[in-house]
C-alpha cells in the first residue's frame, strides 16, 4: 500500500518570513495550474493577503502593541487561505507527490521511524526558590519529556545514591525541591 500523500501544512507554527514564502511559491504554482482548476480561495486574495501581511512584519519593526495586533491579524488571514487550500490540494492530488509539489506546497513527511535522541547538555543550576533548584538544559529535538535524577555530593565529591526527581515536559526551567 503506498503512503499517503498529504501537504505539508503547520502554518501557524512558521516564522513570519516562511509563512509569506510558503504562501507566495503556493500563489505562483497554483495560478493556471491544471491539476487545481477551482481552488476554494481566490489567489489573488491571497497574494493581497501575503502582501498586506509583508508590509505588516515590516511596520512592526517599529515596535509597540498596536503594530503586532496588526501583523497577527494579517498573519491570521494568510494561514486561514493557506489551511483552505492545503485541504483542497489533499482532496484532489490523487495521492501523487508530484501533483501536491506543483501546487506549491511541501509534501508532508511518512517517515515515523523512530531514531535515538541526541543527548541533552546541562546549561545551568541555578537556585530557585528558598529549597528549589531549577535546572536547564539545552534543546532536544523531538524529545518530549526528560526524566530527571539527581545525587547528593559526597567525600571527594562523588554522587551518592541516585534519586528520582520526575518527569519534566520544559527543558528551559526544570525545578526541583533540595529537600526531596
Amino acid at each position: 500500500m503506498s503512503p499517503h500523500v498529504r501537504p505539508l501544512a503547520g502554518f501557524r507554527n512558521m516564522a513570519d518570513q516562511q509563512l509569506v514564502t510558503t504562501a507566495s511559491a503556493v500563489v505562483k504554482e497554483m495560478t493556471d495550474n491544471a491539476n487545481f482548476p477551482n481552488p476554494p480561495v481566490d489567489l489573488k486574495a491571497l497574494a493581497t493577503a501575503v502582501d498586506d501581511l509583508s508590509a505588516a512584519v515590516a511596520a512592526q519593526v517599529q515596535g509597540g502593541t498596536a503594530s503586532t495586533a496588526h501583523k497577527q491579524n494579517k498573519r491570521a488571514t494568510v494561514v486561514d487561505l493557506l489551511v483552505k487550500l492545503a485541504h483542497y490540494v489533499h482532496d484532489n492530488c490523487g495521492n501523487n507527490p508530484a501533483v501536491v509539489l506543483s501546487s506549491g506546497f511541501q509534501v508532508a513527511g511518512t517517515n515515523r521511524a523512530k531514531s535515538p535522541l541526541s543527548k541533552p547538555v546541562i546549561i545551568s543550576i541555578d537556585a530557585g526558590k528558598s529549597t528549589e533548584l531549577v535546572l536547564k538544559l539545552s534543546p532536544v529535538s523531538n524529545a518530549r519529556i526528560f526524566d530527571v535524577e539527581f545525587a547528593p555530593l559526597g567525600a571527594n565529591n562523588t554522587p551518592g545514591d541516585w534519586k528520582d526527581a520526575g518527569l519534566f515536559t520544559n527543558s528551559r526551567s526544570i525545578e526541583h525541591d533540595r529537600d526531596n
